[in-house]
């Protein structure tokens, strides 16, 4: 119901909208490339595409694009991005295992944890500003596996060339295959912009809700009836799963001010800025389970050990974090920006009760409250552009960020870029502190800060586009199962005492012949430890073999073909749902197996249309396809979505 409300209010204010052809695709002819102009009926006024902006945190600025390319059609997907690197599960709105280990992000700041239900939270971060000459409205949808469906609807116009206003929900509903497998998520966000007519101030803000709701099945339980073919099991929902009425909840709010007064009256040579970001959030993790034993055939198995009650398990945790950052920046055109910060984080993480036990006790809450000081400079002529970070905590916790950053554009067709990043960083709460009904998920921890070493290169020629990193990481954190027995769950956090090496190289390159394509992606990663404990697959690949034309006198631009994922067999890590976090495991391997995707995308005006037959080759490869060791990888499934954008 509410989809259907958020749908009508941000279609009917577009219902008069006329549509004009817009967007940029590289494989279309000339005149089908040039700048899109929306026009007024008198003709008097022309809106260019770079009238359109969208602006991150950073104020890294991109156009709307409407066009229809092999990449749009890799990021038509629930979090609305290329998942290169990423494993989702069976159903749509759960978890992605992680193939590709260098798309882990890190932070200094110690944040609530529970990663595994983060995919779709959108931090600060992830937030886009908009500046538009005309008012825009864009609808995603997209069929899911079984009852249900999602959709993105975002709505942005500016009120004058000065203030801006967007408002957006994106909401889904899939029941999933297998049993208890619901899934059920809104992320509303509303963000504004706003400069004074003098343009000495500027602020940025916006305010977030979301929720993450999954029926949590813990996997199938007996994994001999999935791959033994019998046709009796083709009906997933005879497959026997772990919990029948568990289910995991996250939700969260935010609020943040991101603004900058310039000091001096005129903007000049030289300028100073004063600046400040503000940012408030609140979030809770919610673990619930009514039935606390599991069958497995006629035996009685409890997954995740003993627990203090017989029934209705309710684990709830709480979080709050207040973030203020004040700066001072010196900006000279020839130099570059001279950034001088002092920060204020300050979080509670917390329970209702302290728990003592006869060898230990379990506090209430985690509170944090760092002061940290740093620097930053940022240069941009010509070709050459860079952004050069360090910040240090001045109280009594130890964190400190250098992060520096070097972009070169020879021209064009050469692009080439350089990072280093060494972070000390506070482990995130739910590795020092949970409480849960299960006794063994209790624990109060002090664990050292993960030390990380990273190095990144990428270059861009019109030959192949390649990135390679090198990464050290020492005290990392995981969770590991400790329990002896083999239907049991025992889930902990832990601590390894020894370094881990890990270097990745990625290459991607399109041939094109005619009107066909190969778009080819490879990623080669390896680690060196004394220990399984990060585990990765060698080689992950997606080759798409495609074709594109014109048709109808060029009313209609058709996209065809299909595409390969593949990843080598490697110890994959399981996944949790009382912690909502992946956990290393030592005793199956998965992957080595193919998936074939075929579809079939148009693009008529600025709608783009896309049916999709996922896993096709399901039923004749065999049943050996695995999202974690337990929790099977989507069937065959047909899919059919859109996006439609609306221009005034």
């Amino acid at each position: 119901m509410r989809i259907l409300f958020f749908l009508s209010f941000l279609v009917l204010p577009t219902m008069l909208f006329s549509q004009t052809r817009l967007g940029d695709d590289s494989r279309e002819p000339k005149s089908m490339r040039e700048l899109d102009k929306l026009k007024s009926p008198n003709e008097q006024k022309v809106a260019t595409m770079d009238m359109y902006r969208f602006i991150s945190i950073d104020r890294d600025t991109t156009y709307l694009d409407t066009t229809l390319t092999i990449q749009r059609d890799y990021s038509f997907n629930y979090l609305r991005k290329d998942i290169f690197g990423l494993l989702p599960f069976s159903n749509e709105g759960q978890t992605y295992n992680t193939l590709q280990y260098g798309l882990t992000e890190f932070s200094p700041y110690p944040q609530i944890g529970f990663t595994a239900k983060h995919f779709n939270f959108l931090e600060a971060n992830d937030i886009r500003y908009s500046s538009v000459a005309t008012p825009v409205t864009e609808l995603y949808f997209k069929s899911v596996m079984q009852k249900g469906q999602t959709l993105d609807a975002f709505f942005t116009l500016n009120i004058n060339p000065r203030l801006n206003l967007s408002i957006a929900y994106k909401g889904l509903r899939s029941e999933g295959k297998y049993i208890n497998q619901l899934s059920s998520t809104g992320n509303f966000r509303f963000t504004t912009t706003y400069n004074t007519k003098n343009e000495r101030y500027f602020a940025n803000a916006h305010f977030t809700y979301q929720d993450i709701l999954n029926e949590e099945n813990g996997g199938i339980t007996t994994i001999s009836d999935f791959e033994s073919e019998d046709p009796n099991y083709d009906n997933r929902q005879r497959l026997e799963v772990y919990l029948n009425d568990a289910e995991s909840f996250l939700k969260g709010k935010r609020f943040f001010v991101d603004h900058f007064f310039r000091v001096n009256s005129e903007k000049g040579d030289n300028n100073l800025y004063v600046t400040h970001q503000f940012n408030y959030e609140n979030k809770f993790f919610e673990y619930n389970q009514e039935t606390v034993p599991s069958t497995v055939g006629s035996t009685t198995v409890y997954r995740f050990g003993d627990s203090f009650v017989s029934s209705g398990i309710n684990d709830q945790t709480h979080y709050n974090k207040m973030y203020n950052k004040a700066g001072l920046v010196y900006e000279n055109t020839t130099l570059g920006k001279f950034q001088f910060f002092a920060d204020d984080f300050r979080s509670n993480y917390y329970y209702d009760k302290i728990l003592i036990f006869d060898d230990k006790t379990v506090p209430a809450s985690l509170t944090r409250n760092i002061n940290s000081a740093g620097g930053q400079y940022d240069y941009r002529k010509n070709k050459l552009n860079g952004k050069f970070l360090y910040s240090r905590s001045i109280t009594n916790q130890s964190l400190s960020n250098l992060d520096a950053k070097l972009n070169y554009d020879l021209n064009d067709a050469y692009q080439f870029s350089f990072g280093y990043q060494n972070m000390n960083k506070l482990p995130n709460d739910n590795y020092n502190l949970y409480q849960s009904s299960y006794v063994s998920y209790n624990w109060s921890n002090n664990f050292k800060n993960e030390k990380i070493n990273a190095i990144t290169a990428e270059a861009a020629t019109p030959w192949v586009g390649a990135s390679v990193q090198f990464m050290t990481l020492n005290d990392h954190l995981y969770f590991e199962n400790t329990a002896t027995d083999d239907s049991q769950q025992i889930v902990t956090p832990n601590q390894y005492s020894n370094t881990i090496n890990y270097v990745s190289l990625k290459l991607n390159k399109e041939i094109t012949f005619g009107r066909f394509a190969i778009d080819n992606t490879v990623l080669y990663q390896k680690t060196d430890q004394n220990d399984a404990i990060l585990n990765v697959p060698e080689i992950v690949t997606r080759n798409t073999i495609y074709y594109t034309n014109y048709l109808f006198k060029k009313a209609l631009f058709l996209q065809t073909g299909i595409t390969l994922n593949y990843f080598s067999k490697y110890l994959a890590n399981d996944y949790n749902p009382v912690i909502g976090e992946f956990f290393v495991q030592n005793e199956k391997e998965i992957g080595n197996y193919p998936n074939l995707d075929f579809f079939i995308n148009a693009k008529i005006q600025r709608t783009r249309i896309y049916l999709k037959a996922e896993h096709f080759n399901s039923s004749f490869t065999g049943n050996n396809f695995y999202s974690s060791p337990n929790s099977p990888y989507r069937d065959f499934t047909i899919r059919f979505g859109l996006i439609w954008n609306f221009f005034n």
